[in-house]
């Protein structure tokens, strides 16, 4: 339950959103050339912030990123900055805002003592550039670069690895899809991207956020008020969207209040340890590690050495004990999948766990045994489900039917389609929704991709989903705190090292201080 300021402030426009956007303030009464005016000083501040003047070499293309490439030269030159511009040919073309800014240029270029060099598209453009400003497309590009832009942007890489000239990107680096993060063609990484009003998908998922640099997103006198019909339903994954959905510590609490995890372990039970110890760590009342029989002489001597003796252990005798269990001992949430084992036995026992009427968090293999079940029988999950697949689980769900579209958009249809809350991890996680909100995490550390981590994230969805947070919120949570236990670890991070570090990330969360 995100308050719709909050949502608004974290959340994240498509191209087409963000075009409406700007028609929405036009619209109002904001001339565009203001708009531009207003994008071309942001990035011309932030420059100005981090360097000192030096050679400038500013590529601009034919359209409004253009357009705020020349009003970023233009007050470069006027702080005193050698300038020089190569802009796309026949520039009498230019329409609109663009041409504004064009003509502006050429009569700032000519005047004063200072002279700035101004010519169409060259080879050598940015070959004595100490930076390069990459002003050539903006997010909206549809297809791949080519021609004289491609070479502009090899020789602007070529130009950075070789004298260090630093790349600033006006709204993308030239070549990223906004909305996928896919690169088409050739992309210049940069040191600095600057954007406008609101970020974009595409600056949060691979490959896209890898050739940002520092993200930083400007206002440029858009009213938050045009979001109001636009609604958009993706945003940066933030404790302020899911902050009041998570249940802080009462006077008032027991053990049942705070809710009752069972997980359910198979022929890995250090998988089942490390979920067990995130769910408790997460915030959950009680946990119990449970197996089924045939299990029995492997699991109980590892969980009577590795488990705490807070938590219960119990042998199950079938689906049916399972589910008496869960009524007799009040479990609100069953977390299954993680090291189970996928014979036909255990692929049968986790397709009935997924239809009992107990929140499931499905995780490994239980997601490979319920897919397989989707479409063919009992329906789409419950919607209070979440399920937590790897790339490679997930493009089982997906199938070939989602292959060209993004990462936000193929999870959002999974969603829909399963009627369950997603979490497709991955340095750049997607979470979402069956009502069609996503959330991208941003605060993944590559120190994450080790063995057992993603039993850890799926321990802590379930101990937040005990205490009742709704599942996509839970999700969310999770997959923060996840990550921010991960920053608290530090180097030479283990799975086992995760769990312990839950409260604090919770308390970060929370914006209390570390208790330690």
């Amino acid at each position: 339950m995100m308050a719709a300021d909050d949502r608004h402030a974290h959340c994240l426009l498509t191209t087409a959103e963000m075009a409406a956007a700007d028609r929405a303030a036009i619209a109002a009464g904001t001339p565009g050339i203001d708009l531009m005016e207003a994008a071309g000083a942001a990035v011309a501040r932030e420059i100005r912030l981090r360097w000192r003047p030096r050679p400038a070499a500013i590529l601009c293309g034919p359209g409004n990123n253009g357009g705020d490439g020349l009003v970023v030269a233009r007050l470069l030159h006027r702080a005193g900055w050698p300038v020089s511009v190569f802009h796309a040919p026949h520039p009498e073309r230019l329409a609109g805002d663009a041409r504004t800014a064009f003509d502006l240029w050429v009569r700032t270029a000519g005047a004063g003592e200072l002279r700035a060099a101004t010519s169409e598209w060259r080879t050598d453009a940015v070959d004595r550039a100490e930076l390069i400003v990459d002003a050539l497309f903006g997010a909206g590009l549809t297809r791949p670069v080519s021609g004289r832009p491609a070479e502009l942007l090899a020789r602007a890489a070529g130009r950075r690895r070789s004298a260090g000239a630093p790349v600033v990107a006006v709204d993308v680096p030239s070549g990223v899809d906004g909305d996928s993060g896919a690169c088409l063609g050739p992309v210049v990484p940069a040191d600095l991207t600057v954007t406008f009003f609101r970020a974009k998908p595409g600056h949060y998922l691979l490959p896209g956020r890898e050739v940002c640099g520092d993200l930083v997103v400007h206002d440029i006198g858009i009213a938050d008020a045009v979001l109001d019909p636009i609604a958009p339903q993706t945003a940066v994954n933030a404790p302020a969207l899911w902050r009041s959905a998570l249940r802080p510590p009462s006077s008032r609490d027991h053990k049942y209040t705070r809710g009752h995890v069972l997980v359910v372990a198979g022929e890995m039970p250090g998988a089942s340890t490390l979920a067990a110890r995130a769910a408790a760590r997460s915030g959950a009342g009680m946990v119990t590690v449970g197996w089924f029989g045939g299990d029995d002489e492997a699991v109980r001597p590892f969980f009577d050495a590795q488990l705490p003796a807070a938590f219960l252990r119990r042998k199950l005798g079938g689906i049916e004990d399972l589910a008496q269990f869960c009524r007799d001992r009040k479990v609100q949430v069953i977390l299954a999948g993680q090291g189970f084992g996928r014979t036909a036995e255990r692929v049968r026992n986790l397709t009935q766990i997924a239809r009992l009427p107990v929140v499931c968090i499905l995780d490994a293999d239980a997601i490979s045994a319920v897919v397989s079940t989707i479409g063919d029988g009992p329906g789409p999950l419950d919607a209070e489900t979440v399920m937590t697949p790897h790339g490679g689980e997930f493009a089982q769900i997906a199938g070939s039917q989602d292959a060209g579209a993004g990462k936000v958009e193929r999870t959002r249809r999974v969603a829909g389609r399963t009627a369950a809350t997603i979490i497709h991890k991955g340095y750049d996680t997607v979470v979402a929704a069956p009502d069609g909100r996503a959330a991208i995490n941003p605060n993944a550390l590559p120190s994450l991709a080790t063995a057992g981590t993603g039993d850890v994230l799926a321990g802590a969805v379930a101990g937040l989903r005990a205490q009742g947070m709704p599942p996509f919120e839970a999700a969310c949570a999770a997959a923060w705190c996840h990550a921010e236990a991960a920053r608290l670890c530090g180097p030479g991070l283990l799975a086992d090292d995760l769990p312990d570090r839950l409260p604090e990330a919770l308390s970060a969360a929370l914006g209390r201080e570390s208790s330690r």
